[in-house]
């Protein structure tokens, strides 16, 4: 895991050193606004480009003076009537757009999962434009902790999370949805990355199936999303169309679980 570089102006963040990379003890302590004053303001002191990914999003090193962390840049923003992938599936009204990553944290604020999706503005770095979000430091991604064979520590906590990442990938109908795009930190806290390739149009779950039980706090978040306060929070990264899908799936997801509960029980459905 390579380190978000932090520095007080009173104290040095203990780091060990590891395999050739650095480990950084913890992160900074701030709320979403100061995270977002940071990211819209601090100077950007360095760039790589990142490998994986269909879109290879840049890593930035940006500091404000006191507070040294790094962020991911998405620039992609790529819309086509038409594209025919290699698999061979066809996609109408293709759209790759950074500002889908700033609406899914908006949306997930919403719905009470503020704290598994990733603080994302929006800003213009080396002539673009794009979706910053706050680097969230991994120890691995689903992928490599299944190629690993790690069992989590709690597998009942673990399961809790990855009920509600089904919840709302099903919710955003993303058509990018990986293991590579869940990163796991080292308290085995699950975040939600890269959302570039959700917020479709369809009026269907993309895998109902996926649906087997649910937060009830996260539930009654979503009977209570209201069309107009999430297109006002997500404006200008989410058209009407594409806040009316969402309802529209939201529907379909509370009906969902509205029948699990009449066939199971809520106790076997809703923790």
């Amino acid at each position: 895991m390579i380190c978000h570089r932090r520095t007080f102006v009173f104290a040095a963040a203990v780091c060990l050193a590891a395999a050739g990379l650095v480990l950084c003890s913890d992160e900074p302590k701030l709320t979403e606004e100061q995270m977002k004053e940071f990211l819209l303001t601090a100077k950007v002191v360095g760039s790589k480009q990142l490998g994986q990914g269909k879109t290879h999003p840049w890593r930035l090193t940006l500091t404000d003076g006191t507070l040294t962390h790094d962020a991911a840049f998405q620039p992609v923003d790529e819309r086509k009537p038409f594209v025919k992938f290699g698999s061979g599936r066809t996609e109408m009204n293709f759209v790759d757009s950074y500002h889908y990553n700033i609406a899914a944290y908006e949306l997930a604020k919403l719905i009470g999962l503020g704290d598994m999706v990733p603080v994302a503005v929006e800003r213009k770095w080396n002539g673009q434009r794009g979706a910053l979000a706050w680097w969230i430091p991994k120890k691995w991604d689903e992928e490599q902790r299944r190629k690993a064979n790690a069992p989590p520590p709690d597998l009942i906590a673990w399961n809790n999370q990855m009920y509600k990442v089904r919840v709302f990938s099903q919710l955003v109908y993303d058509t990018d949805r990986n293991l590579g795009n869940l990163l796991i930190t080292e308290d085995w806290k699950l975040w939600m990355i890269d959302f570039t390739r959700a917020f479709r149009l369809y009026d269907k779950l993309e895998t109902p199936g996926d649906l087997q039980r649910c937060d009830r706090q996260l539930l009654e978040k979503l009977r209570q999303l209201d069309g107009k306060e999430l297109y006002e929070k997500a404006r200008p990264h989410l058209t009407k169309s594409e806040v009316k899908a969402v309802l529209t799936r939201r529907d379909k997801i509370v009906a969902l679980f509205q029948q699990l509960v009449a066939e199971k029980g809520e106790g076997a459905v809703l923790y």
